[in-house]
């Protein structure tokens, strides 16, 4: 019976992405919770299986179906309702499908993940979380944050912004960049300097911002990651 309780963490992921589709155009502030939620889902399944030693193939499968769903469809219908609601498009505008390539290059990023070797102790690429978590701030922002320090954060919603940042997030998601990975293998200072630099940085970006600190924190991460790939190694 133990080695199914990481799975059903799983599905729970996968629910999450489900019943936010469900709700997108009802409420996508549940969308965009949703993908937040999923997310402890995510690392609560890996972080199970290590405790219960029940690791498995089909989990393995398993969880990058569930992450197709949660942060690759559902961050990209996010993106197309944002175009829709604060922008002069309609439905049958096809511009208002270039986010879905956000799904198209998750799923390649994720079947890419499965069989390549290399992304054991770092990322090969923006994992797709990542990716869900920027997308899946925009709603909250501008719900919450129509405002902050005398800027307006409708520049979030801008239609520009928007499908410029659909077209450099896509690329990201597959592009042969190491980033760095956030697994400890252990506590210690030596080794995990910028892991802690970056756990450091995000906590004082969010009490400081709130919702405004994730898109922060995903560019942080990628410049870190940069930072480590570009020093010198002793």
């Amino acid at each position: 019976m133990k080695r199914h309780i990481p799975n059903l963490l799983t599905l729970c992921n996968a629910l999450c992405g489900c019943v936010g589709l469900i709700w997108i155009e009802k409420n996508i502030l549940v969308s965009s919770t949703l993908v937040f939620v999923a997310m402890i889902f995510d690392f609560a399944d890996g972080f199970v299986a290590r405790l219960l030693n029940v690791k498995s193939e089909i989990g393995k499968q398993l969880d990058s179906l569930a992450d197709a769903i949660t942060f690759g469809v559902l961050p990209a219908m996010l993106a197309r309702q944002l175009l829709l609601r604060h922008n002069h498009f309609t439905e049958n505008d096809w511009i208002t499908y270039l986010p879905m390539l956000i799904a198209l290059f998750s799923v390649f990023r994720l079947a890419k993940f499965n069989v390549d070797t290399r992304q054991t102790d770092r990322f090969i690429g923006v994992p797709t979380p990542a990716n869900a978590m920027l997308w899946a701030s925009f709603p909250l922002i501008l719900h919450f944050q129509p405002e902050i320090w005398g800027f307006q954060t409708q520049i979030f919603a801008n239609s520009l912004f928007l499908l410029i940042l659909v077209l450099i997030m896509s690329l990201l998601l597959v592009a042969e960049i190491p980033l760095l990975a956030l697994k400890f293998k252990h506590f210690r200072l030596k080794g995990n300097e910028l892991r802690y630099i970056f756990l450091g940085v995000s906590v004082v970006l969010i009490i400081l911002l709130q919702f405004v600190a994730v898109p922060f924190i995903i560019f942080s991460y990628i410049l870190l990651s940069f930072f480590e790939n570009t020093s010198p190694k002793n």
